[in-house]
C-alpha cells in the first residue's frame, strides 16, 4: 500500500481494521471502507472542504451524465500516454466519479490489474465515494500534504484540484503521467454574463509545472442545454457561482432553463526523470 503516516511519514501498515505506522499512530478505518489521515490538529476548518450540500448537488449533477464528454476525454488520454500504468491517483477525487469511470475504463481495456487511490479534503464526498465504489482505495487527506509514499503513482489526474507542486513531483514516479483539468476561457460564461457587469475569459495560458515536461493539451467544448429545475438547481449549487446569486436570479434561471457553454483545458505532463549523480 501507499499510505504514509500523516504525522511522522512513516509507513502505513494495516492491521485488522486499522493503519498503524512503527511509531504507533494509528488511523481507524471507516465502516465504509475509507481511512481519514487528515489528523484534527491539520484542520484549518472543523469541517474542510465542499459541504454536504454541494456534494449532494455535484453527485446528482454528474450522475446524470452532463459531464461524461470530459470524463470519456481523460480516460482516453489515460490510455494513450499511460497505458501501462498500474498505480493511478485522482487528486482531489470528490464522490468519486471521474475515479471509478477511469477505474473501469483501464481495466476493460488493459485487462490487467491496477490500483486507484483517491484523495479529498471532504469527508462527506469520500464517505459517498468509498460507500458507492468499493474497489477503490479512498482517504480523507489534504492535496497540500497527500498522505502518500514518495515516487507511487504511474499516472494521476487532477481535475479542478488545487495542490501543492512539490507534492505532485513527489508522489508521481519519474516518467510517470499527470493530466490536469482546469476550465477553458468560455467556461460557464453565459452564468457569468448573468452575474457580472464585465465577465471574464477564464486564461487561456498553459499550465506549466515545475519538475514536469509540457506534453501536450486539448480543449473539449460543447453546449449544455438545462431545463429540468432539478438539474439547474444542481448545477448552481455545485459551482462557486451559486454564493453570487440571489434567490431570485436562481428562480428566473430554473424557470427559463439555462444554455450554458462548457469548455475544458485537459493538459498532459511528464514527470521529470531524476538525475543520478555519480559521486566521484
Amino acid at each position: 500500500m501507499s499510505y504514509i503516516c500523516p504525522i511522522c511519514s512513516a509507513p502505513l501498515v494495516k492491521q485488522q481494521n486499522a493503519w498503524q505506522c512503527e511509531q504507533r499512530h494509528q488511523f481507524d478505518c471507516a465502516k465504509e471502507g475509507y481511512v481519514n489521515l487528515l489528523p484534527v490538529q491539520k484542520k484549518k476548518t472543523k469541517d474542510p472542504g465542499d459541504n454536504k450540500e454541494m456534494m449532494f448537488a455535484r453527485r446528482e449533477f454528474l450522475n446524470q451524465g452532463f459531464y461524461q464528454p470530459l470524463s470519456d476525454k481523460v480516460n482516453q488520454l489515460a490510455f494513450e500516454y499511460a497505458p501501462d500504468a498500474n498505480k493511478i491517483l485522482d487528486i482531489g477525487c470528490g464522490e468519486g466519479y471521474y475515479s471509478h469511470r477511469l477505474f473501469e475504463a483501464l481495466q476493460s481495456v488493459t485487462q490487467s490489474h491496477c490500483e486507484l487511490f483517491g484523495v479529498d479534503i471532504s469527508k462527506s464526498a469520500i464517505r459517498y465515494a468509498a460507500k458507492r465504489y468499493s474497489d477503490l482505495h479512498f482517504c480523507v487527506a489534504s492535496a497540500f500534504e497527500m498522505p502518500l509514499a514518495d515516487n507511487s503513482f504511474d499516472l494521476a489526474i487532477r481535475i479542478y484540484a488545487p495542490s501543492k507542486i512539490e507534492e505532485l513531483q513527489r508522489v508521481i514516479k519519474p516518467g510517470g503521467i499527470l493530466i490536469t483539468v482546469s476550465p477553458g476561457p468560455t467556461h460557464h460564461y453565459a452564468l457569468k454574463q448573468k452575474i457580472y457587469s464585465e465577465p471574464k475569459l477564464h486564461p487561456q495560458g498553459p499550465l506549466v509545472l515545475d519538475g514536469f515536461t509540457y506534453l501536450a493539451h486539448e480543449a473539449l467544448s460543447y453546449s449544455l442545454s438545462l431545463t429540468h429545475a432539478d438539474d439547474i438547481d444542481h448545477f448552481l449549487n455545485m459551482t462557486p457561482y451559486a454564493w453570487k446569486l440571489s434567490d431570485s436570479q436562481k428562480s428566473q434561471i430554473i424557470e427559463q432553463g439555462l444554455e450554458c457553454e462548457i469548455d475544458f483545458k485537459i493538459e498532459i505532463h511528464q514527470r521529470e526523470q531524476e538525475t543520478i549523480r555519480s559521486l566521484i
